[in-house]
């Protein structure tokens, strides 16, 4: 079931954060890929949004890896989004 445009409009409001990088990383994987993601990774990504601005910056701006592989293979998609 794909997000409703009410759903996608409080997620892009979650994505924003304290600095264009994590916005932008965030809202480009809500805009480029969330809608086509299984229900698993949208609900890894609604548990990402949960976290710190510090921990987003270490795992998508540095090279700190999380507890969850699952959370760090979404992370690497997410790193992976082109400007």
């Amino acid at each position: 079931m794909s997000p409703s445009l009410d759903d996608t409009s409080k997620l892009k409001w979650r994505c924003r954060r304290g600095t264009k990088e994590l916005d932008f990383l965030l809202e480009g994987y809500l805009m480029e890929y969330y809608a086509q993601a299984n229900n698993e990774e949208q609900l890894l990504f609604i548990d990402l949004l949960t976290f710190q601005d510090s921990q987003l910056i270490l795992y998508l701006l540095g090279d700190k890896k999380s507890e969850s592989k699952d959370i760090d293979q979404l992370l690497k998609k997410i790193k992976g989004f082109k400007f």
